[in-house]
């Protein structure tokens, strides 16, 4: 168990006290120190120095009572570990003096009482709250803690990186499990015999910055974390060449777009990320990557320069989404991939339907009105083959013919 504490300014009451005391005893030529506020007692003190008035009288039990109420003792804070037993005393309290405790102002059962001891059995963390013990009937208060119920810090997950290589490097850190406790971060930064300074940042507050002293060293960078609480301490260490670290952020700026009548093209262009310091002297390479939405697999294109590519082998209609990557020419490793962006090749816009509609009918109704009677052409010789098509040709003839005849 461990306590923390701060003792109370106590100049206070004392002084009310005092007063107090004085005006009960009628000892009113006695000179003192009080505040500025219980000078208005004064007058009182001197209006009654034959007699204690009623006035004095009053008064003097106001700032009793006063005293009583703003007399806490010491403030503590108390840590303890998920799990762990607590025992709580009141102040200086015997054992079997009658106490009642409460937490955040909320009586605690007596089952949880041995005496005047508080006893708290496995602690979790819903029991972190302010405790306090009052004696007896009266309700004074005896005794006030804070109990903070955590964890031990595990260790630390450090990473360190160079997006802005060559200036220098940061690091930054963070818990793999909460400790819901306060902790502290200090960190060091050794190359070869050197300490060097890790400035910290203002936000985030897990990360610090380093600049290089030194470029194209081969001596190697150790960073070490400690992270200590009130219930305990750990700590890791990192070791890393200078151009193992550098990583730059993603390019930035992607955009997307179709290429005018070409039904299988995109256009992609991006900006080199605005922490990289000097493009022309430490020269990034990029990597696109880009697939159609109805797709899982990645199509991948890998460019030494330039920050523009055009894809021609997109499928016709068919929305793509499309990143790219970042890495020096020579060292380090690739950037994550930047934000996603979507695109669609071009196509041909389609024709009104009623239009075509239109010329359809159209050029029926046109051709039906100049179709020719049934009866202008009896019989085709040229489609006809065989005797037997011919005898039924004549036939069918001479059969209109009389037919004719009867209406002359």
């Amino acid at each position: 168990m461990k306590i923390w504490g701060r003792p109370k300014d106590s100049g206070l009451v004392e002084s009310i006290s005092l007063l107090a005391l004085h005006l009960l005893e009628g000892d009113f030529a006695h000179s003192f120190a009080v505040p500025g506020w219980i000078g208005l007692a004064l007058p009182c003190v001197k209006m009654a120095n034959p007699v204690p008035s009623a006035c004095c009288m009053v008064l003097a039990a106001v700032v009793v009572v006063y005293a009583q109420r703003h007399s806490q003792p010491d403030s503590h804070t108390q840590f303890e570990r998920v799990g762990a037993d607590v025992t709580m005393k009141c102040g200086s309290m015997d054992w079997d003096a009658a106490v009642t405790w409460t937490v955040n102002g909320t009586d605690i059962d007596e089952s949880h009482l041995n005496g005047s001891y508080l006893i708290l059995k496995n602690v979790d963390l819903s029991q972190s709250g302010q405790y306090s013990c009052y004696e007896g009937s009266a309700w004074h208060l005896k005794y006030q803690t804070t109990l903070k119920v955590g964890t031990p810090p595990r260790e630390p997950v450090l990473m360190c990186r160079s997006n802005n290589y060559p200036k220098g490097f940061y690091c930054s850190w963070h818990l793999p499990t909460p400790t819901y406790i306060p902790n502290i971060f200090n960190i060091s930064v050794i190359h070869g015999t050197k300490e060097m300074v890790c400035e910290k940042d203002a936000v985030p507050k897990n990360r610090c910055h380093i600049r290089y002293l030194q470029l194209f060293s081969t001596v190697k960078y150790k960073v070490t974390l400690t992270v200590t609480n009130a219930l305990g301490k750990n700590y890791t260490t990192v070791t890393f060449d200078e151009f193992a670290i550098v990583k730059p952020d993603p390019p930035e700026s992607v955009v997307a777009k179709p290429v005018p009548n070409n039904p299988r093209r995109l256009e992609v262009s991006w900006q080199n990320p605005s922490s990289w310091p000097d493009p022309e002297s430490f020269p990034l390479k990029f990597f696109l990557r880009y697939r159609p939405l109805i797709l899982d697999q990645w199509q991948h294109v890998e460019l030494s320069d330039g920050t523009s590519h055009t894809i021609t082998d997109a499928y016709a209609g068919k929305e793509y989404i499309i990143q790219v990557a970042a890495k020096d020419n020579d060292i380090g490793t690739w950037s994550d991939w930047s934000v996603a962006v979507h695109a669609t090749p071009w196509t041909e816009e389609p024709k009104h339907l009623t239009t075509e509609a239109q010329i359809t009918e159209t050029t029926s109704a046109s051709t039906s009105s100049f179709m020719a009677p049934p009866t202008t052409k009896i019989c085709d010789k040229g489609a006809v083959v065989g005797s037997g098509a011919v005898a039924v040709c004549w036939t069918a003839g001479l059969v209109v013919a009389a037919y004719s005849a009867l209406f002359i």
